[in-house]
């Protein structure tokens, strides 16, 4: 059963291939899984060996071309007909002699497509080197443009569909938060609170179960809080530690990212300090929040927010998201920080994580937002403070 209807799958090639026409593009060649998915329905953990789906201005439908394995987890969960469903065969996979993409340029050839102006995501995840090696040597006389981030910026502007998934996602995020924030007690292995969240986030809610996120729960401890993107070890939590929890609830893909951080026992005043700093700003910039602003200009009140503490942050304080596979929940396309003049719109969608990481300490406390057409509405209805957890577990 597809997650969307065929008019707004239609609607996203529509507005595709206007963005394929305005780049002199007579070809797309996608390798995103979160793209594939987004244009066709597509979806399988199969992005680990190599798949496309080539999408011709002239051509009505897409062909997706994949593994034979994986052909029919396409006729399962695309709105494509088996014409265009392309498998090949399995001694392509992982072939020293044999690459899937001289399959796809010899399909492109026989199609009488081999001599046009083909767009290709140069910077997704999986699109390698030695994919542009084969693609090229089979396709002389093809030219080859940049079209890295094209769907992406498709994609930025969510569907009405697209906002209840990501609701339901935000809904899990919460149950997830909670679980972990629960499970945090001196003497408790950080491996097991990592298993907590992610028996949360999968079971989902009462109403709804939720999908595999695609980043595993982040569970810096400590010290180790000042780099934010650790998971977790085998280690067990001792008094007076500090632990930041970044995760994601995820409904038929899309994400709802969520961070808080967690002291065991009682916190330093330096703790609290920046917990408060990092509260003030976030709470600041969420209220500037609304359409015809600038990411930039968002970036800039969080800045102002914080000046008075003297603590400078050069990152981003955060992103567009939305359907997403590993390893990343954003869309690769805005980012609320300086020289980012996207404007925002109703219906797009962020992560805000405005964490601050010094030397030997991080505080993450974020939030995931939607635009709308007034300011913005944030998705989980989760406490914004910094948490603090008795060093003892109570009967």
């Amino acid at each position: 059963m597809l997650s969307f209807n065929m008019l707004e799958y239609q609607e996203r090639i529509r507005k595709t291939k206007q963005r394929m026409q305005a780049e002199g593009m007579d070809l797309l060649l996608v390798t995103d899984p979160a793209n594939i998915c987004y244009l066709t329905g597509y979806n399988a953990w199969s992005f680990y060996v190599h798949q496309m789906l080539v999408v011709m201005i002239d051509e009505e439908q897409p062909f997706w071309i994949g593994r034979g394995q994986d052909a029919s987890a396409a006729k399962h969960t695309t709105w494509l007909d088996e014409d265009h469903i392309i498998p090949y065969e399995d001694d392509y996979v992982q072939s020293d002699v044999k690459h899937p993409m001289d399959f796809v340029a010899g399909v492109l050839q026989k199609k009488k497509q081999d001599n046009r102006v083909m767009g290709v995501e140069f910077d997704a995840y999986y699109f390698t080197a030695k994919n542009y090696i084969q693609l090229t040597a089979g396709l002389p006389n093809a030219i080859f443009k940049d079209a890295t981030n094209l769907v992406n910026w498709v994609r930025i502007i969510k569907s009405e569909q697209e906002i209840e998934y990501i609701k339901k996602a935000a809904k899990i995020a919460e149950k997830a938060m909670r679980t972990g924030v629960d499970s945090i007690w001196e003497g408790v292995r950080q491996s097991d609170v990592a298993a907590a969240i992610s028996h949360a986030q999968i079971s989902g809610t009462e109403d709804f179960g939720g999908d595999y996120p695609s980043i595993v729960p982040l569970l810096p401890t400590g010290e180790k809080t000042s780099a934010c993107h650790l998971t977790w070890t085998d280690d067990v939590l001792q008094n007076g530690d500090p632990v930041i929890i970044e995760l994601a609830g995820c409904y038929k893909r899309y994400h709802s990212p969520l961070a808080r951080t967690v002291v065991v026992g009682k916190p330093t005043d330096q703790m609290q300090y920046i917990a408060n700093i990092v509260i003030e700003g976030i709470n600041m910039a969420l209220d500037a929040v609304k359409p015809g602003m600038t990411c930039e200009e968002v970036e800039l009140v969080w800045r102002k927010a914080i000046e008075k503490s003297g603590i400078k942050k050069e990152s981003r304080i955060g992103y567009s998201i939305g359907l997403n596979y590993p390893p990343d929940w954003g869309e690769h396309t805005a980012s609320l920080r300086p020289s980012d003049h996207t404007i925002l719109r109703p219906n797009m969608t962020f992560h805000m994580i405005p964490g601050i990481w010094l030397d030997h300490i991080g505080i993450e406390i974020s939030e995931s937002f939607r635009v709308t057409e007034t300011g913005c509405e944030v998705l989980a209805d989760f406490p914004r403070e910094l948490f603090v957890r008795p060093n003892i577990r109570l009967a």
